[in-house]
């Protein structure tokens, strides 16, 4: 069973994932980044800290989400890999395609940096 619990934090949506993140339970992933995704610009954190498996129908929820983020100006950072699932991303080199941080305060201020570089 996969457990979601939502917050928002300096405008930016957080999603906290416990459990394994599996084909049955991405649908529901799915739809709560592509609400959090419709208004620009999206910026949404993904805390894998709970999760200690994820299937390839996960990935691609999460591809999914960071690609509609990234149209609406935003961007989907994940954070807290346990050390299998840190493994998957390295295998599958998804650490290339999404910025990764130890916690969700270093992933807002990561946000809170890139926010300040384009106001000035």
């Amino acid at each position: 069973m996969l457990e979601l619990k939502t917050q928002g934090l300096k405008g930016v949506k957080v999603l906290n994932l416990s459990g394994r993140f599996v084909a049955h339970t991405a649908p529901q992933v799915r739809e709560w980044l592509l609400n959090a995704a419709q208004k620009a610009p999206a910026r949404v954190i993904v805390d894998l800290g709970g999760v200690n498996f994820l299937d390839s129908q996960a990935i691609g929820t999460l591809v999914q989400g960071m690609k509609r983020c990234r149209e609406q100006g935003g961007d989907l950072y994940v954070c807290g890999l346990q050390q299998p699932v840190r493994v998957i991303f390295e295998l599958m080199r998804l650490d290339m395609a999404f910025k990764i941080f130890e916690n969700v305060e270093e992933a807002l201020d990561a946000f809170q940096h890139t926010e300040s570089a384009v106001d000035a």
